[in-house]
Formats: C-alpha cells, structure tokens, sequence
C-alpha cells in the first residue's frame, strides 16, 4: 500500500505557509500531495488558514473584511502574495495531487470551477455543508476531524467521503482499520516528528501531512 507524503500548507518547515514558494519547494522535495487552505474572496478562492491576517502576513484585520486587491497587496512572508488557488492548480500541474481544504462560506461551488473533472484532487473541510456541495458537483472529498465523533461511519456515508482527515493525537488502529473496511483512506495531520511518521506508516495509515516533506 502507498503511504503519501502530503505537504501541509506546502513545505511550510522550509518556506512561508501557503505560498506559491512553499508549494514549488513541496514539488522540489517529491510529495506526493500538496494541501492548502482557501477563502472566498470577492468570488475569488484565496490561499490562506487563517481568517485574521496578522500571524502569516504584514496585514492586519480579518480576510473577510478585505478586498482582494488589498490582500494581494501583503506580503505572506519573504515578499511572496497571497495566492489565488488558481495559481497553486497551475503550479502544481498535475505534478502532485491536491487537497484543497475549504475554510468560510461559499467555497464548494468556487472550487467546482477549477476542480471538478480533474484527476488528482482532494477537497476537505470541517464544514459538512460545505463537503456535501463539493460532493453534489462531483469533487472528491476528505472529511476533517480533530476526533471523530460518535457515529462517524454514517456521516462519512453520507458525504460519500473518499478520505478520513484526523489529527495525530486522536488516530487509533481500529478506526484506521474500520475506514478501511468502509473503502476509505485514512490521512493522518500534522505529523513531523520521524518517529511519528513511522509510527503512522506501521498502523497502516494511506498518508501523512507534514510541514517537512523530506522527512516521510
């Protein structure tokens, strides 16, 4: 089975988060995958984690408050831009897969227009309303969970989710084991540790987002 090295918010350890920058050096390393995180923006999907400005960029206030022009005016570290996920698509060319995790309203129909039909894409999210509408138009996605709940095996079900997103502390084997049974893939975040990312690899997990790529 492989084990995917998905590069989280791009090679984030080496170069500023989710930047076309750290995306470029993700590929430079060979991941497997790359991950970011977008906001509607003025009908404009904007590559950003948070929804305040002041931890990764010059900026200050939230993303929602700003226009694009102004967030493309900022700098997100060594004077790269906020990307558009537009660029990051063109970037990535087909040369790693993407996961493209949605983050605020309003963000499964943007993301219809640059990947539906398209191979190698992955479209998660915490909001399962927002999931379900990237599934309607035909976009496979990932289901975040920091733990999952109770019942977990329906809701997956029901957003006919390709992947189980889950947070380092909260993986067990027989979770990873009952997704599988389901014909889902299990992805473990954020995991840069290397005994961690071996620990992953032997309770047979299908990938890990890491902000080291090199290290997997």
């Amino acid at each position: 089975m492989d084990f995917l090295c998905i590069a989280h918010r791009g090679a984030s350890g080496y170069e500023p988060e989710n930047t076309l920058l750290a995306v470029r050096k993700a590929l430079e390393f060979g991941a497997d995958g790359v991950e970011v995180d977008v906001y509607n923006v003025e009908g404009e999907l904007m590559v950003i984690h948070d929804d305040t400005l002041e931890r990764t960029t010059n900026g200050r206030g939230t993303v929602a408050g700003k226009s694009a022009a102004y967030l493309r005016s900022l700098d997100a570290g060594k004077g790269e831009r906020i990307p558009f996920l537009r660029e990051v698509v063109d970037a990535v060319a087909g040369r790693a897969f993407l996961n493209v995790e949605l983050k605020g309203p309003d963000t499964a129909l943007l993301a219809k227009d640059l990947l539906a039909g398209k191979d190698g894409v992955l479209v998660s999210s915490f909001d399962h309303r927002e999931l379900a509408r990237a599934a309607h138009c035909g976009i496979p996605v990932g289901v975040l969970w920091t733990r999952p709940p109770r019942g977990w095996e329906k809701i997956v079900s029901g957003l006919q989710a390709d992947s189980v997103n889950i947070a380092l502390h909260s993986v067990r084997l027989p979770f990873v084991e009952k997704a599988h049974a389901l014909g889902m893939k299990v992805f473990v975040y954020t995991v840069n540790n290397p005994a961690d990312i071996e620990r992953m690899r032997g309770m047979g997990v299908d990938g890990v987002f890491t902000n080291f790529p090199d290290r997997v």
